[in-house]
């Protein structure tokens, strides 16, 4: 399984939700491989994904994808990240 992390540059806020969605991913026991990117490249880095993680303010950027798109409103808001996570994979 795919799940691309998206911010604007891919390389700040990206990563630190790539790295929360991991631990999430850790405590709800899925295995996946969770990759951060920018607007510019969502197309190609999320060609194989399964989800997409954003913000609210950068669905709209995205784009046509088969991916699910899961919005996060607190990219530090472990309880969230996870429930929403649960919520699209289980």
């Amino acid at each position: 399984m795919k799940i691309v992390a998206l911010c604007g540059a891919g390389i700040g806020t990206s990563e630190i939700l790539r790295v929360n969605a991991v631990r999430a991913l850790d405590r709800l026991g899925i295995d996946a491989d969770v990759t951060a990117s920018d607007v510019a490249g969502i197309a190609v880095a999320a060609a194989d994904a399964q989800v997409i993680l954003t913000s609210p303010e950068l669905v709209g950027s995205i784009g046509r994808t088969n991916a699910d798109i899961v919005v996060i409103t607190n990219y530090f808001d472990q309880t969230e990240i996870e429930s929403k996570l649960d919520e699209a994979l289980g």
